[in-house]
């Protein structure tokens, strides 16, 4: 089975998809209540619904960089408000966090090889 696309809920899509395109996403599609976007050297997409009955979640996209820090500081010069500076988690994952216009919570994280094998890792026997 392969990630296909995660979709967040949003109130103004146009606010909204010029936010993730501060993020550097590619829109490919536009409707008056839908987006859908695909990052740069990536099949998986990211789309956006506009929804009526928008409550903000817990919900939180991650979007993986090998530059966090070049990457929140091109941010900051775009006007994004960075929620948390970047850190080294003590899972192994160098993150920052912001919010999408809606309260949308976005991680901008680096973690390598512990994305996927964390010292802790589950072996298979």
């Amino acid at each position: 089975m392969d990630l296909n696309q995660v979709t967040v809920s949003v109130t103004n899509i146009d606010k909204a998809i010029e936010f993730y395109e501060k993020l550097g996403l590619e829109l490919i599609v536009k409707t008056e209540h839908y987006a859908r976007f695909v990052a740069p050297g990536n099949e998986a997409t990211f789309s956006i619904h506009q929804s009526v009955h928008f409550q903000t979640n817990d919900t939180v996209v991650y979007f993986e960089t090998t530059d966090v820090d070049k990457t929140i500081a091109e941010l900051k010069l775009k006007g994004v408000e960075i929620i948390q500076e970047p850190v080294l988690q003590t899972w192994l994952w160098y993150e920052s966090y912001l919010n999408d216009p809606d309260g949308n919570k976005i991680c901008i994280y680096f973690a390598g090889k512990n994305r996927l094998y964390p010292p802790w890792r589950i072996k298979k026997e």
